[in-house]
């Protein structure tokens, strides 16, 4: 009995052992055990990272060489600090600091000690880094940008921080991941999945060589090329046009919601983010808080959208039924109530009907049929919210749902917004006659008026506009394939359409006709306010415009907004013009046009708060004397305010 227990003691404590041993070699291990063991050395095989194309198959993005010196602290042996650093190019104090803070991160993993060497470095220190115990070379790709244009669209690559790391365990200190534009909206696609291989250590630290034979090593799996709709030749001419300006052009195709064209000025080169320089220029791009070039004013700047927002109060007024296209409005020279005037305008025929009304871009007009929508209802709150709901629909007031990161909703307000402003039912529509002609509360980032203009062309409905057109080996989202509808009847949009047309024929913008072009538009002229030192204080104001061609099925959609351009014709409208023409026939005719936008600078104006030069205000001068404001202006707020900024 005695040796029966002994031998089933001995059977039990066996198979625990084995199972243990079992758990630990074939379950554990490959998951965990081998990431974690300072026994083993991990050495990563980056993928090539997936190339960009524009919409007509240019390559913008590739990859070039680059070769970062890792370090492992713990492996570190006495070394010639003065030899190593005269090869990195680097200085004593440099080198403690990055291998204190290598140290930190961990004294048994690979961190970054010098990254991004370029050939001829690489070339130099290669040949002695035996000499250089516990560094080694680390090879990897940088982007290699094929053009000069699309900073903003295209985006760049910085390192990951250490929030990253801890969230997304992919990534280890070092890596690169995108920090804006495609590459941070496709990152995952684009950057494929590491290869990795585990190297076996003897209890000297010495590497014998792989770890079981390689049987846990793998590949690198490459990122995925992707096309976006970005039209290359269109976004290098826009970025033409906006030289010397500050604002934002967005072109899109209404048939399918791609984005043609982003401009956003002032913008930079991509390629000044790549390489060893990427932080000295990235600093010095960050911290000019003037002009802001790092800042994406297509998708983040929200202006008040001017007298283009007065198609949609035309829209939003045949739908509720309040009037109809030939009735007519007297205009004497702005909106009168009660013997007050709420609001100016330009000298034009009156009395106008609908087509007049947006074609002279009318403010009284635009204020009666406004003050008829809200006044419809029981309560201004509520006529408040049907009319936001019906500007919502055309993705005014929210995010549009687009594949970039970033962006603004805008604002679009409601009932609630002015009852928390004036108190329940202490307001009515004569307190916000503003929001009629695109002033007041209303705001528009560039790309929410540019799909604006899209739905309209479409006589209804809207594609999510999106910056992808194909993924190699992929489907893009169902979501950019599918139309989103207004709440306006199609029945209504002809009126409204024709309006714009005449724009072009009879109206504020008969000057920018496109020989050929059937162009249907808007101009726009909004107020401009700042704040400098504390102080409300008004800017020369922003040059709008909208429009979409040909007038029929139309092929482009486009809005741009000049800060301090003065009028909407003047900069804005021109811009547009150029820019359909340039898209729907490959060349300009216009070239007067052209001439003149390419010669006029807007930086004489963008100086004046801090020069105390004069500026044009409504098609006025008017002196502005501003002491010490350098440090307490912001040129990208706006103040909401009652216009009397006429159109032109």
């Amino acid at each position: 009995m005695r040796k029966l227990l002994l031998l089933i003691t001995v059977l039990t404590v066996g198979i625990v052992f084995i199972a243990r041993l079992f758990y630990l070699q074939v379950y554990i291990e490959p998951v965990n055990s081998l990431y974690e063991d300072n026994a083993i050395r991990k050495v990563y095989d980056y993928p090539k990272r997936g190339y960009v194309y524009d919409r007509n198959g240019e390559l913008l993005v590739a990859n070039q060489p680059s070769y970062d010196v890792m370090v492992i602290p713990q492996e570190v042996q006495p070394l010639d600090t003065l030899e190593f650093c005269r090869l990195l190019k680097i200085t004593k104090a440099d080198f403690k600091r990055i291998y204190e803070r290598a140290y930190h991160y961990s004294p048994w993993l690979p961190s970054p000690f010098v990254p991004q060497l370029s050939k001829k470095d690489y070339a130099a220190l290669q040949e002695k880094m035996r000499k250089f115990e516990g560094f080694y070379i680390q090879k990897r790709s940088l982007r290699d940008y094929q053009t000069s244009i699309g900073a903003n669209v295209l985006g760049d690559l910085g390192e990951v921080n250490q929030r990253t790391i801890q969230e997304q365990p992919y990534y280890n200190l070092g890596d690169l991941i995108g920090k804006q534009g495609v590459e941070t909206s496709y990152e995952t696609i684009l950057r494929g999945v590491k290869g990795v291989k585990f190297i076996q250590k003897d209890r000297f630290n010495k590497n014998i060589g792989p770890y079981k034979e390689g049987i846990y090593d793998t590949l690198p799996q490459p990122g995925k090329d992707i096309t976006i709709t970005i039209d290359a030749k269109l976004q290098e001419y826009g970025e033409l046009l906006m030289t010397n300006k500050r604002g934002g052009i967005i072109a899109i195709d209404p048939s399918s919601g791609e984005i043609l064209a982003m401009v956003s000025g002032p913008s930079y080169d991509p390629n000044l983010l790549v390489g060893r320089s990427r932080s000295k220029n990235y600093t010095k791009l960050h911290f000019d808080t003037i002009a802001k070039p790092l800042y994406d004013r297509t998708l983040l700047a929200q202006y008040p959208p001017g007298s283009p927002f007065k198609v949609m109060n035309a829209l939003i007024g045949l739908q509720e039924g309040v009037v109809d296209t030939e009735e007519r409005f007297v205009c004497r020279q702005g909106y009168y109530y009660n013997g007050r005037r709420l609001t100016g305008c330009h000298h034009h025929p009156s009395p106008v009907n609908m087509n007049a009304g947006i074609a002279q871009s009318c403010n009284a007009y635009f204020v009666n049929v406004y003050r008829r929508i809200i006044d419809k209802y029981d309560d201004a709150g509520k006529g408040m919210n049907v009319w936001s709901d019906h500007a919502k629909s055309f993705g005014l007031g929210n995010y549009l749902g687009y594949d970039l990161k970033i962006g603004r909703k805008g604002r679009i307000p409601d009932g609630d917004y002015y009852d928390r402003a004036y108190g329940d039912n202490r307001w009515g529509s004569t307190y916000i006659v503003s929001n009629a002609i695109g002033q007041g509360e209303v705001e528009t980032t560039p790309i929410q008026l540019a799909n604006m203009a899209a739905a309209i062309g479409n006589r209804g409905y809207f594609y999510t506009p999106h910056i992808i057109k194909s993924i190699e080996g992929d489907t893009i989202d169902s979501k950019y394939t599918k139309p989103r509808y207004t709440t306006i009847e199609k029945r209504h949009f002809e009126p409204v359409v024709q309006g714009m047309f005449d724009v072009y024929n009879k109206g504020t913008a008969t000057f920018l006709q496109i020989p050929g072009i059937d162009i249907c538009g808007k101009t726009g002229t909004a107020e401009n306010f700042v704040k400098i030192d504390s102080v409300k204080t008004q800017l020369t104001d922003h040059s709008i415009f909208v429009a979409f061609a040909p007038k029929d099925n139309p092929k482009i959609a486009i809005a741009v907004f000049v800060e301090n351009g003065y009028w909407g014709s003047r900069f804005a409208g021109r811009m547009a013009s150029l820019m359909i023409e340039k898209y729907i026939k490959g060349y300009i005719t216009r070239t007067d046009m052209e001439d003149w936008i390419l010669t006029h600078s807007l930086e004489n104006e963008y100086a004046k708060p801090y020069s105390g030069q004069p500026f044009n205000i409504n098609g006025q001068t008017q002196l502005q004397v501003v002491p010490n404001v350098k440090s307490n202006l912001d040129p990208n707020t706006s103040i909401p305010l009652g216009s009397n900024t006429p159109d032109s």
